[in-house]
């Protein structure tokens, strides 16, 4: 029995493992899973830029699931989780802005941190 894709993605948003259970999943229902869950990038094979954007939109902490982020990756999941900054090797400073203007307490997994990054992390915990 085939299901189509409208079903599939209806699988996915009620149950986002089922994602792993679906053979070459379109790109529609791939965005379906990891706007639903960000950890089911974990289950995509190959996903496009558009899904792994997506994923880390949804959920920082899912860059630690993609091989060699872009910056713009990178960036989209300090926004949304500063914390993802501890599953980035040497990250930019402009990431590290990013990471510890959502989360001052991210300055923890930067090492070496800029006087920059350092001040803005401090004035962030104490507005939070």
């Amino acid at each position: 029995m085939t299901i189509t894709e409208d079903e599939q993605i209806a699988h996915v948003k009620s149950y986002w493992t089922y994602i792993k259970n679906i053979n070459n999943p379109s790109e529609a229902v791939q965005l379906a899973a990891v706007t639903t869950q960000g950890h089911s990038i974990l289950h995509i094979k190959n996903p496009s830029e558009a899904v792994k954007l997506a994923a880390v939109t949804r959920w920082g902490g899912a860059l630690q699931y993609i091989q060699n982020p872009s910056e713009e990756l990178k960036l989209a999941a300090v926004t949304q989780w500063g914390d993802a900054i501890a599953f980035i090797v040497n990250p930019s400073e402009e990431v590290q802005l990013a990471a510890v203007t959502e989360n001052g307490w991210a300055v923890n997994h930067i090492k070496n941190p800029s006087d920059q990054v350092k001040i803005l992390a401090e004035l962030c915990k104490r507005y939070s």
